[in-house]
């Protein structure tokens, strides 16, 4: 926090590149999973694969009613889609750390140079508001001999 370093700093930028490549593809598989688009889309899916096995392939579904091949594939996806959810979030647990070590470090470097402010406007406060006393003194001084030298009438 010396001298006029900057603090401000892109977190994101230097976790991101620190990431490998398999923590980059669980976070693009956790922001996917977690979008309406992802819902829409597996909702379509489904409504597709019930569709296809009780209407258009009546005579020979690959899955009949109760769907029990669609059910395992969902079950697979949720023992898959769980973890990775839960390493996305602790990666942004761990970018929020980090983006609160450095707000920290902001605010105390912002508290810092607010201090030096105000120590500097306090001491030519003082150094101005002597300055000041000597020439009311001088101009109390000037006003008197005014007053002397003036004839009374």
């Amino acid at each position: 926090l010396r001298g006029r370093e900057i603090l401000a700093e892109n977190i994101n930028e230097e976790y991101d590149q620190t990431l490998s490549l398999g923590e980059r593809i669980a976070d693009r598989v956790a922001e996917s999973g977690g979008s309406w688009a992802f819902i829409f889309s597996f909702a379509l899916f489904m409504l597709l694969w019930v569709a296809a096995n009780t209407w258009f392939l009546a005579t020979r579904p690959f899955d009949p009613y109760p769907f029990t091949l669609l059910n395992l594939f969902l079950s697979m996806l949720a023992a898959v889609q769980a973890p990775i959810i839960m390493m996305g979030q602790d990666r942004q647990e761990d970018r929020d750390r980090l983006r609160a070590e450095n707000d920290d470090q902001a605010n105390l470097k912002a508290e810092l140079e607010v201090r030096m402010i105000n120590e500097k406007l306090d001491y030519l406060t003082h150094r101005q508001w002597q300055r000041m006393l000597k020439v009311q003194q001088i101009q109390m001084e000037m006003l008197r001999d005014l007053r002397r030298s003036r004839p009374t009438s």
